[in-house]
């Protein structure tokens, strides 16, 4: 492989507390720490893997969003991808991005960048999504690897082990293909001090949709964003029946 294309997406960080806007109309975002995916971390970190075994020769980082993702694409840099590609979204376009237009971005960058290997964190934990990957290798006509919490080379492709809900799943896969990376893939590394500073020599090439012939127009309307409900507290109580008959009461039983 020669290539391999790595999506990374700002998100709030995962330590904030998300608040609702008082109109509702979506979450605050202004003066919020925002940071890298952690799952697109891991894709990161298996991208550069690859790389450090000589299974790939270059790192792509890709992001789609608005000026500020740029900070996301430094760090993928200083762990050691080779250049970056923003692709900028901004103001109310990006509010009601999608899935759909994150995959159609991904995949003509894919074909015009040559590679080989996409790599994307199986879902973003601000939407909650898992859909990129996917629709990506639909895109594409690609194979798919999705959850992976192993990959390995052979001689025809890859091994992956995925994650699914009865345990472990084997599957072989020829490349080009897309692979979602799911937690226990690996451990990303931190971004030193020195990795850091060369990350602000290196390449990062800045693109609108329509350089790459994709509409992003939205296909969605916010109506209105609100707090879950707050839950009510518990009771303890002294014995089964008494617990039925809470039961029965709320209507949760007959």
């Amino acid at each position: 492989m020669s290539r391999v294309l790595v999506g990374v997406k700002r998100v709030i960080d995962y330590a904030v507390k998300i608040r609702v806007k008082p109109d509702k109309s979506g979450v605050v975002t202004e003066g919020v720490k925002h940071s890298m995916n952690p799952f697109d971390e891991i894709a990161v970190e298996e991208a550069v893997k690859m790389k450090e075994k000589k299974i790939a020769s270059e790192v792509v980082a890709v992001s789609v969003g608005p000026a500020q993702a740029q900070e996301v694409l430094r760090t993928a840099l200083a762990m050691g991808a080779d250049r970056g590609i923003h692709v900028e979204v901004a103001g109310k376009d990006y509010d009601l991005l999608q899935p759909i237009h994150v995959s159609k971005i991904l995949a003509k960058l894919a074909q015009d960048e040559k590679a080989d290997l996409v790599i994307l964190g199986k879902q973003a934990i601000d939407d909650d999504c898992n859909q990129t990957a996917q629709m990506t290798a639909a895109l594409l006509d690609w194979p798919q690897a999705t959850f992976a919490s192993k990959v390995e080379k052979t001689s025809d492709g890859l091994t992956v082990i995925r994650e699914v809900d009865g345990g472990l799943e084997t599957i072989k896969t020829k490349v080009p293909a897309v692979i979602s990376a799911d937690l226990r893939l690996n451990t990303p590394r931190y971004a030193t001090l020195p990795n850091i500073m060369k990350a602000k020599k290196k390449p990062i090439k800045k693109l609108a949709p329509k350089d790459l012939g994709v509409d992003t127009t939205p296909r969605i309307e916010i109506v209105s964003v609100e707090d879950p409900p707050v839950r009510q507290a518990g009771s303890i109580l002294p014995d089964v029946d008494t617990l039925l008959g809470k039961l029965r009461d709320g209507g949760h039983i007959k």
